[in-house]
């Protein structure tokens, strides 16, 4: 399948529907290909702005798509916008369902222990076709007996919840160890878990979910300013392109 890519401060993004993205790694997954998925938000291209090595990280995924509405919105600034979000956490609920109906091996990493033991709890009630072949959360010093652990189980996918950057600069280390889909999620182990809620489909749906964390969290404040930031920054360099 060829793609369009709509290029974002200097980041290919593909231009696809949650649902072409989907069939694309559930075909991937089938012929047991090895690919790196970034769903980004405009944080994570902000801070890839400023570090070259993990800039370099996120152009070597194979997938990155597009999980922040910042990003979409940025995306209006050029020719030919993007279509729609591909968030993280829908794309892990429906891999998950997808490896409970063709019983695929999984591995989890990341996450508090306390997380990641509901994970796995809610994962065997409610996904009892998934072969859970093994979990660590994400606290750990020596990332090589977890990377011998993945050699040896060979899993078909692997969900990294350790946020960003640890969790792509991790992929991109270890991901030749093993044939498979290899993914950050960042805090999707929490709310999967329920020790993080969501925000409500009304605020998912007019796309105001970053409102909704920051009413629940004000913490948070600091990490959405970087958000007019990217915008004015979006803004400029395709100013500069029409030149």
């Amino acid at each position: 399948m060829k793609y369009n890519f709509v290029n974002i401060l200097g980041f290919n993004f593909l231009n696809v529907t949650k649902s072409q993205f989907l069939k694309q790694v559930e075909e991937d997954l089938l012929q047991h290909q090895n690919r790196f998925i970034i769903t980004a938000n405009p944080e994570i291209i902000m801070f890839a702005r400023k570090n070259p090595n993990y800039a370099k990280i996120v152009r070597s995924a194979d997938y990155l798509v597009p999980d922040g509405i910042g990003i979409v919105k940025a995306s209006k600034f050029t020719k030919t916008p993007l279509t729609e979000r591909v968030t993280g956490y829908d794309v892990f609920t429906e891999l998950m369902q997808w490896a409970n109906e063709h019983h695929s091996k999984a591995y989890f990493l990341g996450g508090k222990p306390a997380v990641i033991k509901k994970v796995v709890h809610k994962v065997h009630h409610e996904h009892p076709g998934i072969n859970l072949v093994g979990y660590h959360d994400g606290y750990f010093k020596d990332s090589l007996p977890i990377i011998d652990e993945i050699k040896e189980l060979q899993p078909e996918i692997v969900f990294v919840a350790t946020g960003f950057p640890k969790q792509e600069e991790f992929i991109a280390k270890y991901r030749h160890f093993t044939p498979a889909i290899w993914m950050g999620i960042g805090g999707s182990f929490d709310v999967y878990a329920g020790t993080v809620k969501r925000a409500p489909e009304f605020w998912q749906k007019h796309n105001v979910e970053w409102l909704y964390r920051l009413l629940s969290d004000p913490k948070r404040i600091k990490r959405q300013i970087v958000l007019p930031i990217f915008m004015m920054e979006a803004f400029k360099a395709n100013k500069k392109k029409e030149k």
